[in-house]
């Protein structure tokens, strides 16, 4: 439909994408790829159809491909502030947005984080890393899917898996390994809202068959001896079996249920988390390897990962985003841990096999955000510092329902962003973020993780309100 729509576009004609939801955006892409004509991007700003993420991926596939285009955003349609961009439009062909807030790297600063940065990119250019990716181009994310050629430059490289091959690996899992998992996590803490009705509740079985999907990943994992996995799963695997958020989220956490290699005889990965990168979004495996390296090294929490940036309002004087992910994040990013998180099951429009997620509020603290993405033929990545906040349990429960209530939600405010500017920069529908115990350490750890990409080869933009060494804690 995409492609015979473009066919009947006249090729010199100004084009408007209008999102409303999310799309695949590989459907349209292609009609644009070729289009000659002025193309303008457009979306709602708002919760519950979330057209901007799906804008935000559009944005990024045209970035990719090097297709021009301009974009704009609105909760209504009738705030002088869009309606001048789209005058700017009409009039011009384009809109020229205020990214004031985004500066190449120039400079490293000398302080031990910096040194550490390099030295752990050096190690791996020398020693290089794998990437196990079970199916590529989830949901079509164009933007997701990085060139081989591109990786194995910074020493990254891909092992190619199949979602076939997790699922028959899922097989090989003993019902009692599996209910192993799930006395784990109730003795943790963890709850979980069971139903008896397979196509609208969670249930005893579903839960069963996501911890043979944890186990099996972490067994193929070994196999291979790749240092992240990612599992595409949507649409791969929907139809077929429950849905892996809940694997993702247990792998990405440092404390979970230990699982041993096939003759039982090691436990894998022991004390330690595995990164796993979200419907297969390559950006966020190079950020997550880089994050993990570098937070381990630090002797802080490598938990690590990525969001939708999903909308987001104003709140007692500061822009609050919503960030989602669509299942599961790692447990050590709530307050409580594992007795903060709750089993709720996913949405049956979008998993038919249903499976529980790893819901709750993420506790307030200190992050960095980052974004790896292809640009003009390079890998780049956009990083900066934010806080999360917490809010009244009225305004979480508002955003929450205004969104998908089934699925974990952070409240985040950048450091010297608008939403204008950073929707205006940012090139996915996803951010990583990774939290820090405090100011202090996570303006250094952000330095590191900038000197590790940088010395990767890597192009990066600092966004926003960053500290430099002399305004750090003594």
């Amino acid at each position: 439909m995409g492609f015979d729509v473009f066919h009947a576009i006249p090729k010199q004609a100004p084009v408007v994408v209008a999102e409303a939801v999310w799309q695949y955006s590989h459907h349209v892409l292609g009609g644009l790829r070729s289009h000659r004509g002025p193309v303008l991007t457009v979306a709602n700003f708002v919760g519950d159809w979330p057209g901007l993420v799906g804008l935000l991926g559009l944005n990024a596939g045209l970035t990719k491909m090097g297709r021009d285009y301009s974009t704009t955003w609105t909760v209504d349609g009738i705030d002088e502030w869009f309606r001048s961009c789209i005058q700017d439009w009409i009039s011009t062909g384009t809109i020229r947005h205020d990214t004031s807030h985004v500066r190449p790297l120039r400079q490293l600063p000398q302080i031990p984080e910096v040194d550490l940065g390099k030295k752990l990119a050096r190690e791996l250019l020398s020693h290089k890393a794998i990437i196990g990716v079970f199916d590529e181009g989830c949901m079509g994310m164009y933007n997701a899917i990085f060139d081989d050629d591109l990786l194995n430059r910074i020493g990254i490289y891909k092992e190619r898996l199949s979602q076939s091959a997790l699922w028959a690996e899922m097989q090989q899992v003993d019902d009692s390994e599996a209910d192993d998992v799930q006395k784990w996590l109730e003795d943790a803490g963890m709850r979980f809202f069971l139903g008896s009705d397979e196509s609208t509740e969670l249930t005893k079985s579903q839960l069963r068959w996501q911890h043979k999907m944890y186990i099996a990943a972490l067994r193929i994992a070994d196999d291979f001896q790749v240092d992240a996995i990612g599992i595409q799963y949507q649409q791969g695997l929907k139809d077929l079996a429950p849905a892996s958020d809940l694997a993702e989220g247990l792998l990405n956490n440092v404390q979970r249920p230990p699982v041993t290699s096939r003759d039982g005889s090691r436990v894998l990965w022991d004390g330690q988390a595995l990164p796993h990168f979200n419907e297969v979004d390559e950006g966020a495996a190079v950020d997550a390897l880089v994050t993990n390296r570098i937070w381990r090294a630090l002797g802080h929490d490598p938990a690590t990962t990525l969001h939708d940036i999903r909308w987001g309002e104003q709140y007692n004087g500061d822009f609050v985003w919503v960030l989602e992910i669509s299942g599961s994040v790692p447990p050590s990013h709530f307050e409580k841990g594992y007795a903060e998180a709750e089993g709720w099951r996913q949405d049956p429009i979008f998993f038919p096999a249903g499976g529980s997620t790893i819901n709750g509020v993420s506790k307030p603290g200190e992050i960095v955000w980052s974004r790896v993405y292809v640009a003009k033929g390079k890998l780049n990545v956009d990083i900066g510092r934010a806080t999360v906040v917490k809010l009244p349990a009225s305004e979480t429960r508002r955003r929450k329902e205004a969104t998908n209530p089934e699925w974990p939600i952070m409240h985040v405010v950048l450091h010297g962003i608008t939403r204008n500017q950073f929707m205006a920069q940012h090139k996915a529908n996803h951010v990583s973020v990774a939290y820090l115990p405090s100011i202090d350490s996570a303006d250094r750890a952000l330095w590191g993780k900038v000197a590790m990409f940088g010395e990767l080869g890597i192009d990066v933009n600092l966004c926003g309100e960053i500290k430099l060494p002399q305004e750090f804690d003594v």
